[in-house]
């Protein structure tokens, strides 16, 4: 997690789009959460009708 923290200000430095890196960690664990708990809706549904 530090590590990650770390390399966000040299991404920043090398013009590759200063705030972005924050950006794309958030979303990309927003859709793991998501993604995560839709799986466990759909499977604990699926065990219920079972």
């Amino acid at each position: 997690m530090i590590d990650v923290l770390m390399m966000l200000p040299l991404n920043a430095a090398e013009g590759e789009g200063p705030g972005f890196g924050p950006y794309l960690i958030g979303g990309g664990t927003l859709v793991l959460l998501l993604a995560l708990v839709l799986a466990l809706a759909a499977f604990g549904k699926g065990r219920d009708h079972s």
